[in-house]
Protein backbone atom coordinates (compact mmCIF):
# COMPACT_ATOMS: atom_id res chain seq x y z
CA UNK A 1 0.00 0.00 0.00
CA UNK A 2 1.29 3.31 -0.99
CA UNK A 3 1.88 5.40 2.20
CA UNK A 4 0.62 9.16 1.92
CA UNK A 5 3.15 11.56 2.84
CA UNK A 6 1.85 14.94 4.31
CA UNK A 7 3.44 17.43 2.34
CA UNK A 8 4.22 21.10 3.59
CA UNK A 9 1.54 23.03 2.61
CA UNK A 10 -0.51 20.66 4.40
CA UNK A 11 1.38 20.93 7.63
CA UNK A 12 1.55 25.02 7.20
CA UNK A 13 -2.29 25.06 6.75
CA UNK A 14 -3.22 23.08 10.12
CA UNK A 15 -1.35 25.78 11.51
CA UNK A 16 -1.45 28.76 9.68
CA UNK A 17 -3.02 32.46 10.75
CA UNK A 18 -6.68 32.77 10.32
CA UNK A 19 -5.77 35.30 7.38
CA UNK A 20 -3.91 32.31 5.28
CA UNK A 21 -6.99 30.20 6.13
CA UNK A 22 -9.55 32.76 5.16
CA UNK A 23 -7.50 33.03 2.17
CA UNK A 24 -8.25 29.31 1.48
CA UNK A 25 -11.77 30.45 1.32
CA UNK A 26 -11.04 31.72 -2.35
CA UNK A 27 -11.20 27.64 -2.78
CA UNK A 28 -14.73 27.36 -2.08
CA UNK A 29 -17.26 27.67 -4.87
CA UNK A 30 -19.46 30.97 -3.84
CA UNK A 31 -22.88 30.62 -2.57
CA UNK A 32 -23.22 33.15 -0.76
CA UNK A 33 -21.59 36.07 1.54
CA UNK A 34 -19.94 34.87 4.91
CA UNK A 35 -17.75 37.15 8.07
CA UNK A 36 -14.25 37.08 7.55
CA UNK A 37 -13.94 34.68 10.97
CA UNK A 38 -13.82 30.88 10.79
CA UNK A 39 -15.31 29.09 13.76
CA UNK A 40 -13.86 26.25 15.30
CA UNK A 41 -15.43 24.81 18.18
CA UNK A 42 -18.94 25.06 20.13
CA UNK A 43 -20.06 24.12 23.40
CA UNK A 44 -23.87 24.45 24.43
CA UNK A 45 -25.12 28.01 23.39
CA UNK A 46 -21.62 29.25 22.41
CA UNK A 47 -19.67 28.95 19.47
CA UNK A 48 -16.00 29.91 19.05
CA UNK A 49 -13.96 31.13 16.11
CA UNK A 50 -9.84 30.53 15.74
CA UNK A 51 -9.28 33.88 17.22
CA UNK A 52 -10.75 32.87 20.74
CA UNK A 53 -13.70 35.25 20.13
CA UNK A 54 -17.37 33.34 21.95
CA UNK A 55 -20.65 34.20 20.26
CA UNK A 56 -23.44 33.49 21.95
CA UNK A 57 -25.57 32.12 19.51
CA UNK A 58 -29.13 32.57 18.29
CA UNK A 59 -28.88 31.20 14.93
CA UNK A 60 -28.59 27.70 16.12
CA UNK A 61 -27.34 26.48 12.81
CA UNK A 62 -30.34 27.41 11.10
CA UNK A 63 -32.34 25.73 13.53
CA UNK A 64 -30.56 22.77 13.69
CA UNK A 65 -28.83 22.37 16.81
CA UNK A 66 -31.95 21.14 18.50
CA UNK A 67 -29.18 20.15 21.53
CA UNK A 68 -26.62 23.13 21.32
CA UNK A 69 -23.04 22.92 19.74
CA UNK A 70 -21.40 19.50 20.43
CA UNK A 71 -23.57 17.51 22.98
CA UNK A 72 -22.65 15.15 24.95
CA UNK A 73 -25.73 12.84 23.56
CA UNK A 74 -24.81 12.77 20.10
CA UNK A 75 -20.96 12.86 20.66
CA UNK A 76 -21.61 9.05 22.37
CA UNK A 77 -23.99 7.79 19.65
CA UNK A 78 -22.31 8.72 16.95
CA UNK A 79 -18.66 7.35 18.27
CA UNK A 80 -20.25 3.79 19.66
CA UNK A 81 -21.90 3.63 16.55
CA UNK A 82 -18.83 3.90 14.48
CA UNK A 83 -17.28 1.64 15.91
CA UNK A 84 -19.86 -1.25 15.31
CA UNK A 85 -21.37 -0.26 11.34
CA UNK A 86 -21.28 3.04 9.57
CA UNK A 87 -23.09 1.92 6.61
CA UNK A 88 -24.19 -1.52 5.59
CA UNK A 89 -26.89 -0.24 2.24
CA UNK A 90 -30.17 0.42 2.04
CA UNK A 91 -30.75 -2.72 0.96
CA UNK A 92 -30.83 -4.15 4.30
CA UNK A 93 -32.62 -3.36 7.92
CA UNK A 94 -30.32 -2.15 10.56
CA UNK A 95 -31.28 -1.80 13.98
CA UNK A 96 -30.23 1.96 14.73
CA UNK A 97 -32.84 2.25 11.55
CA UNK A 98 -35.64 0.06 13.07
CA UNK A 99 -35.50 1.54 16.37
CA UNK A 100 -35.79 5.15 15.15
CA UNK A 101 -38.51 4.23 12.69
CA UNK A 102 -40.72 3.02 15.97
CA UNK A 103 -39.81 6.14 18.00
CA UNK A 104 -40.92 8.19 14.86
CA UNK A 105 -43.77 7.22 14.29
CA UNK A 106 -44.75 6.78 17.55
CA UNK A 107 -44.60 10.13 19.01
CA UNK A 108 -45.52 11.79 15.40
CA UNK A 109 -48.85 9.43 15.40
CA UNK A 110 -47.52 8.37 11.71
CA UNK A 111 -47.97 5.17 10.38
CA UNK A 112 -44.63 4.92 7.87
CA UNK A 113 -41.45 6.91 7.44
CA UNK A 114 -38.66 7.09 5.06
CA UNK A 115 -34.94 8.63 5.95
CA UNK A 116 -32.98 10.77 4.08
CA UNK A 117 -30.37 13.45 4.35
CA UNK A 118 -31.40 16.68 3.79
CA UNK A 119 -35.20 18.72 3.83
CA UNK A 120 -35.30 19.18 0.22
CA UNK A 121 -35.11 15.42 0.33
CA UNK A 122 -37.62 14.72 2.51
CA UNK A 123 -39.77 17.09 0.59
CA UNK A 124 -38.82 15.72 -2.70
CA UNK A 125 -40.03 12.22 -1.21
CA UNK A 126 -43.57 14.16 0.01
CA UNK A 127 -44.11 15.31 -3.59
CA UNK A 128 -43.42 11.99 -4.88
CA UNK A 129 -45.07 10.41 -2.90
CA UNK A 130 -48.38 12.64 -3.59
CA UNK A 131 -47.91 11.93 -7.03
CA UNK A 132 -47.87 8.73 -6.77
CA UNK A 133 -51.43 9.08 -5.00
CA UNK A 134 -52.67 11.21 -7.69
CA UNK A 135 -51.55 8.40 -10.24
CA UNK A 136 -53.38 5.85 -8.53
CA UNK A 137 -56.31 7.01 -7.07
CA UNK A 138 -56.73 10.55 -8.73
CA UNK A 139 -56.63 9.68 -12.28
CA UNK A 140 -53.39 10.99 -13.01
CA UNK A 141 -53.33 14.29 -10.99
CA UNK A 142 -50.01 15.86 -10.63
CA UNK A 143 -50.14 19.43 -9.24
CA UNK A 144 -49.02 20.83 -6.12
CA UNK A 145 -50.51 23.96 -4.63
CA UNK A 146 -47.87 25.82 -2.59
CA UNK A 147 -47.91 29.14 -0.68
CA UNK A 148 -46.29 32.16 -1.80
CA UNK A 149 -43.25 33.31 0.87
CA UNK A 150 -43.07 29.90 1.87
CA UNK A 151 -39.83 27.80 1.93
CA UNK A 152 -39.31 23.90 0.96
CA UNK A 153 -35.17 23.89 -0.12
CA UNK A 154 -33.21 24.41 -3.17
CA UNK A 155 -33.45 21.15 -5.37
CA UNK A 156 -34.67 22.22 -8.78
CA UNK A 157 -38.18 20.96 -7.85
CA UNK A 158 -38.25 22.56 -4.11
CA UNK A 159 -37.11 25.85 -6.22
CA UNK A 160 -40.34 25.41 -7.92
CA UNK A 161 -42.46 24.51 -4.66
CA UNK A 162 -40.83 27.39 -3.04
CA UNK A 163 -41.99 30.06 -5.93
CA UNK A 164 -39.59 32.99 -4.67
CA UNK A 165 -39.81 36.02 -6.79
CA UNK A 166 -35.89 35.92 -7.31
CA UNK A 167 -35.62 32.22 -8.30
CA UNK A 168 -38.58 32.75 -11.03
CA UNK A 169 -35.81 32.94 -13.80
CA UNK A 170 -33.13 30.98 -12.19
CA UNK A 171 -32.40 27.54 -13.85
CA UNK A 172 -34.59 27.23 -16.27
CA UNK A 173 -36.30 24.57 -16.99
CA UNK A 174 -37.28 23.73 -13.51
CA UNK A 175 -39.61 21.04 -12.46
CA UNK A 176 -43.18 22.13 -13.42
CA UNK A 177 -46.26 21.45 -11.03
CA UNK A 178 -46.49 23.81 -8.92
CA UNK A 179 -49.18 26.24 -8.60
CA UNK A 180 -48.40 29.27 -5.78
CA UNK A 181 -51.26 30.80 -3.90
CA UNK A 182 -51.19 33.95 -1.49
CA UNK A 183 -50.64 32.65 2.24
CA UNK A 184 -53.28 32.80 4.01
CA UNK A 185 -56.36 33.34 1.16
CA UNK A 186 -58.71 30.05 1.13
CA UNK A 187 -60.97 30.94 -1.34
CA UNK A 188 -57.34 31.48 -3.74
CA UNK A 189 -56.32 28.22 -2.67
CA UNK A 190 -59.59 26.70 -3.16
CA UNK A 191 -60.12 28.37 -6.87
CA UNK A 192 -56.95 26.83 -7.45
CA UNK A 193 -57.77 23.02 -7.47
CA UNK A 194 -58.94 21.48 -10.07
CA UNK A 195 -58.77 17.82 -11.53
CA UNK A 196 -55.34 17.58 -11.81
CA UNK A 197 -54.82 18.47 -7.75
CA UNK A 198 -52.90 15.84 -5.73
CA UNK A 199 -51.82 17.51 -3.05
CA UNK A 200 -51.54 21.02 -0.72
CA UNK A 201 -48.21 21.75 0.51
CA UNK A 202 -47.13 24.55 3.08
CA UNK A 203 -45.00 25.29 6.24
CA UNK A 204 -46.99 25.92 9.30
CA UNK A 205 -44.74 28.95 10.32
CA UNK A 206 -43.00 30.26 7.15
CA UNK A 207 -39.95 30.70 8.41
CA UNK A 208 -37.84 32.02 5.66
CA UNK A 209 -40.21 33.91 4.54
CA UNK A 210 -40.32 35.91 7.55
CA UNK A 211 -42.03 33.81 10.70
CA UNK A 212 -45.37 33.75 9.84
CA UNK A 213 -47.72 31.69 11.30
CA UNK A 214 -50.62 29.80 9.67
CA UNK A 215 -54.11 30.81 11.23
CA UNK A 216 -55.92 28.08 12.59
CA UNK A 217 -59.54 28.50 10.52
CA UNK A 218 -57.53 28.91 7.72
CA UNK A 219 -55.84 25.30 8.29
CA UNK A 220 -59.10 23.80 9.40
CA UNK A 221 -60.14 24.76 5.72
CA UNK A 222 -56.91 23.69 4.13
CA UNK A 223 -57.87 20.06 5.48
CA UNK A 224 -61.49 20.50 4.55
CA UNK A 225 -60.48 21.21 0.41
CA UNK A 226 -58.50 17.88 0.75
CA UNK A 227 -60.53 15.31 2.39
CA UNK A 228 -63.79 16.97 0.11
CA UNK A 229 -61.62 16.42 -2.97
CA UNK A 230 -59.35 13.22 -1.97
CA UNK A 231 -56.17 14.88 -2.25
CA UNK A 232 -52.97 14.95 0.51
CA UNK A 233 -52.62 17.26 2.72
CA UNK A 234 -48.92 18.14 3.38
CA UNK A 235 -46.90 19.96 6.15
CA UNK A 236 -43.52 20.69 5.87
CA UNK A 237 -41.94 20.30 9.11
CA UNK A 238 -38.57 20.50 8.55
CA UNK A 239 -37.70 24.12 10.84
CA UNK A 240 -41.06 23.56 13.18
CA UNK A 241 -40.70 19.65 14.24
CA UNK A 242 -39.42 18.06 16.97
CA UNK A 243 -39.88 20.79 19.96
CA UNK A 244 -39.17 24.12 17.75
CA UNK A 245 -42.46 25.59 18.25
CA UNK A 246 -43.35 24.68 22.24
CA UNK A 247 -45.19 21.37 20.89
CA UNK A 248 -43.12 18.46 19.35
CA UNK A 249 -44.83 19.12 16.17
CA UNK A 250 -46.23 22.20 15.20
CA UNK A 251 -49.47 20.56 13.69
CA UNK A 252 -50.25 19.76 17.52
CA UNK A 253 -50.79 23.27 18.26
CA UNK A 254 -54.11 23.23 15.56
CA UNK A 255 -55.23 19.51 16.36
CA UNK A 256 -55.30 18.96 12.45
CA UNK A 257 -52.77 16.12 10.71
CA UNK A 258 -51.31 16.01 7.35
CA UNK A 259 -51.18 12.95 5.58
CA UNK A 260 -48.15 13.49 5.01
CA UNK A 261 -45.22 15.12 7.42
CA UNK A 262 -41.57 15.79 6.85
CA UNK A 263 -38.51 16.88 9.12
CA UNK A 264 -35.27 18.05 8.86
CA UNK A 265 -32.75 20.39 10.28
CA UNK A 266 -32.92 19.57 14.46
CA UNK A 267 -33.49 16.07 14.04
CA UNK A 268 -30.52 15.10 13.58
CA UNK A 269 -29.03 18.08 15.48
CA UNK A 270 -26.28 19.18 13.39
CA UNK A 271 -26.23 15.63 11.75
CA UNK A 272 -27.37 15.63 8.63
CA UNK A 273 -30.94 13.95 8.41
CA UNK A 274 -34.31 14.41 7.39
CA UNK A 275 -37.33 12.05 7.52
CA UNK A 276 -40.71 11.93 5.61
CA UNK A 277 -43.85 10.20 7.62
CA UNK A 278 -47.04 9.61 6.35
CA UNK A 279 -50.24 7.15 7.14
CA UNK A 280 -50.81 3.99 6.54
CA UNK A 281 -53.32 4.38 2.76
CA UNK A 282 -50.46 6.50 1.38
CA UNK A 283 -48.15 3.28 1.59
CA UNK A 284 -48.07 3.69 -1.90
CA UNK A 285 -44.41 2.78 -3.69
CA UNK A 286 -43.37 0.12 -5.59
CA UNK A 287 -39.54 -1.10 -5.40
CA UNK A 288 -37.38 1.53 -7.07
CA UNK A 289 -40.03 4.41 -6.69
CA UNK A 290 -37.77 5.92 -4.03
CA UNK A 291 -34.67 5.18 -2.12
CA UNK A 292 -30.95 6.68 -1.55
CA UNK A 293 -27.37 5.67 -0.91
CA UNK A 294 -27.27 7.14 2.70
CA UNK A 295 -30.81 6.50 3.59
CA UNK A 296 -31.37 5.03 6.67
CA UNK A 297 -27.83 4.48 7.18
CA UNK A 298 -26.72 3.32 10.87
CA UNK A 299 -24.97 6.27 11.65
CA UNK A 300 -27.61 8.77 11.23
CA UNK A 301 -30.32 6.75 12.91
CA UNK A 302 -28.31 6.74 15.77
CA UNK A 303 -27.61 10.02 15.86
CA UNK A 304 -31.28 10.85 15.03
CA UNK A 305 -32.32 8.62 18.11
CA UNK A 306 -30.03 10.29 20.24
CA UNK A 307 -31.25 13.83 19.62
CA UNK A 308 -34.81 12.97 19.60
CA UNK A 309 -34.40 11.02 22.82
CA UNK A 310 -32.83 14.00 24.85
CA UNK A 311 -35.84 16.16 23.60
CA UNK A 312 -38.46 13.93 24.65
CA UNK A 313 -36.02 13.13 27.94
CA UNK A 314 -35.45 16.87 28.92
CA UNK A 315 -38.93 17.96 27.98
CA UNK A 316 -37.10 20.79 25.64
CA UNK A 317 -40.56 21.04 23.55
CA UNK A 318 -42.08 22.99 27.12
CA UNK A 319 -38.67 24.54 27.32
CA UNK A 320 -39.30 26.63 23.94
CA UNK A 321 -42.77 27.54 25.00
CA UNK A 322 -41.46 28.85 28.15
CA UNK A 323 -38.40 30.27 26.94
CA UNK A 324 -40.19 31.47 23.95
CA UNK A 325 -42.41 33.61 25.66
CA UNK A 326 -39.76 35.14 27.81
CA UNK A 327 -37.42 36.17 24.59
CA UNK A 328 -41.22 37.80 22.70
CA UNK A 329 -41.41 40.04 26.36
CA UNK A 330 -37.97 41.20 26.19
CA UNK A 331 -38.75 42.08 21.94
CA UNK A 332 -41.55 43.67 23.11
CA UNK A 333 -40.16 46.07 25.69
CA UNK A 334 -37.45 46.96 22.90
CA UNK A 335 -40.68 47.42 20.81
CA UNK A 336 -41.90 49.88 23.18
CA UNK A 337 -38.66 51.80 23.17
CA UNK A 338 -39.05 52.17 19.36
CA UNK A 339 -36.10 50.45 18.77
CA UNK A 340 -37.86 47.37 16.58
CA UNK A 341 -41.01 46.74 15.33
CA UNK A 342 -43.52 43.51 15.55
CA UNK A 343 -42.03 41.03 17.38
CA UNK A 344 -44.01 37.42 16.28
CA UNK A 345 -43.35 33.64 16.92
CA UNK A 346 -43.93 30.69 18.38
CA UNK A 347 -41.71 29.16 20.89
CA UNK A 348 -38.31 29.53 19.63
CA UNK A 349 -38.99 30.17 16.04
CA UNK A 350 -39.01 34.34 16.56
CA UNK A 351 -38.50 37.61 14.55
CA UNK A 352 -38.77 40.56 14.45
CA UNK A 353 -38.91 43.98 12.16
CA UNK A 354 -36.50 47.02 11.65
CA UNK A 355 -36.33 49.57 9.82
CA UNK A 356 -35.77 48.43 5.22
CA UNK A 357 -31.94 47.96 4.42
CA UNK A 358 -31.07 47.93 8.26
CA UNK A 359 -31.33 44.48 9.09
CA UNK A 360 -28.38 43.10 7.56
CA UNK A 361 -26.25 45.72 9.47
CA UNK A 362 -27.72 44.93 12.48
CA UNK A 363 -26.50 41.53 12.22
CA UNK A 364 -22.90 43.06 11.69
CA UNK A 365 -23.40 44.46 15.09
CA UNK A 366 -24.59 41.49 16.99
CA UNK A 367 -21.84 40.28 15.73
CA UNK A 368 -19.56 42.49 16.80
CA UNK A 369 -20.71 42.59 20.37
CA UNK A 370 -20.79 38.55 20.57
CA UNK A 371 -24.14 37.42 19.09
CA UNK A 372 -25.41 35.66 16.56
CA UNK A 373 -28.50 36.28 14.63
CA UNK A 374 -29.98 35.76 11.25
CA UNK A 375 -31.37 37.85 8.63
CA UNK A 376 -34.05 36.62 6.33
CA UNK A 377 -35.05 40.02 4.18
CA UNK A 378 -33.53 43.41 4.50
CA UNK A 379 -36.19 44.40 6.78
CA UNK A 380 -36.50 41.33 9.32
CA UNK A 381 -34.46 39.73 11.85
CA UNK A 382 -35.46 35.51 12.69
CA UNK A 383 -34.30 34.35 15.99
CA UNK A 384 -33.85 30.07 16.53
CA UNK A 385 -31.50 29.21 19.33
CA UNK A 386 -30.89 25.74 20.61
CA UNK A 387 -34.02 24.43 22.21
CA UNK A 388 -31.47 24.38 25.71
CA UNK A 389 -31.44 27.90 26.02
CA UNK A 390 -32.20 29.24 29.40
CA UNK A 391 -33.03 32.98 31.33
CA UNK A 392 -29.72 34.09 31.57
CA UNK A 393 -29.08 33.45 27.65
CA UNK A 394 -31.68 35.26 26.88
CA UNK A 395 -31.04 38.29 28.92
CA UNK A 396 -27.29 38.43 28.00
CA UNK A 397 -29.06 37.93 24.51
CA UNK A 398 -31.67 41.14 24.83
CA UNK A 399 -28.60 43.18 26.24
CA UNK A 400 -26.42 42.98 23.34
CA UNK A 401 -29.24 43.14 20.86
CA UNK A 402 -29.72 46.32 22.39
CA UNK A 403 -26.46 47.57 22.79
CA UNK A 404 -26.55 46.60 19.02
CA UNK A 405 -29.47 48.28 17.95
CA UNK A 406 -28.66 51.73 19.98
CA UNK A 407 -25.15 51.41 17.53
CA UNK A 408 -26.70 51.06 14.07
CA UNK A 409 -29.27 54.07 15.06
CA UNK A 410 -26.07 56.33 15.71
CA UNK A 411 -24.18 54.36 12.87
CA UNK A 412 -27.22 55.51 10.50
CA UNK A 413 -27.31 59.21 12.09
Amino acid sequence: MKQIVKEPAQEAMQAAPENVLLGAGKKLLFTTKRPSVIMESGTGMYISDTEGREYLDFVGGWAVNALGHSPVALQKALAEQASKLVLASPAYYNKPQLEFAELLTHISGMDKVFFASSGAEANECAVKLARKHGALHLDGACEIITMKQGFHGRTLAMMSATGKPAWKELFEPKAGGFIHVPFHDLDACFAAVTNRTCAIMLELIQGEGGVNEVDEAYLYGLRKICDMYGIALIFDEVQTGLGRTGKLFAYEHYGIKPDILTLGKGIGGGFPLSAMLTTEPFDLFNAGDQGGTHSGQPLAMAAGHAVVGEILRLNLADNAERQGRAILQGLGELANQGLLARPRGRGLLIAFDVSEGSAAPLAEACMRNGLLINVTNPATIRLMPALIVEKAHIEEMLRKLELSLREAIVMAE
